[in-house]
């Protein structure tokens, strides 16, 4: 079954018959983790790398939130090891008509961060740019297909 991540969301599965997928990524960054022993696949996708004074209150739209929210998760309520999880991360583009914020440059930087913090590795990325990406998971196999395309006036 597919399983789709919107932005600020994130998915858990152990489906082996699963497929998560999350669309579009430009400045937003996804972030992909894979248990291979357990075959249990998370992705999120987040927009911003840290909240706004009045920003969204889904704790998966911020990477500061939504990274730890991610990684806690697969490991109290699905029991995988930090050390097992194969780490992905994707997405994080410029803007073609420059972007003054520099947003996909500051939530690459957060997520290797948090990432780091948190006491994880990073296994792949495929990030920058000025593309969109879609991301697609198979939760029975941890395969990661990527679709990238260039992005729009």
């Amino acid at each position: 079954m597919d399983k789709i991540v919107g932005i600020g969301d994130y998915i858990i599965s152990k489906d082996e018959g699963d497929t998560i997928k999350t669309f579009a990524l430009a400045s937003c960054v996804a972030v992909t983790a894979y248990d291979m022993r357990k075959k249990i696949a998370g992705m999120i996708h987040m927009a911003l790398p840290t909240p706004l004074e009045h920003g969204n209150t889904k704790p998966g739209y911020y990477v500061t939130s939504g990274l730890p929210s991610l990684f806690n998760d697969m490991h109290v309520k699905y029991d995988c090891n930090f050390e097992d999880l194969k780490i992905g991360i994707f997405g994080g583009s410029n803007s073609i008509h420059g972007d003054m914020f520099n947003i996909g440059e500051r939530n690459l930087s957060m997520t290797k961060k948090v990432i780091r913090n948190m006491g994880l590795r990073i296994s792949f990325y495929e990030e920058g740019g000025t593309i969109s990406r879609t991301i697609y998971l198979e939760v029975g196999t941890g395969s990661i297909n990527i679709i990238s395309q260039p992005m729009r006036i």
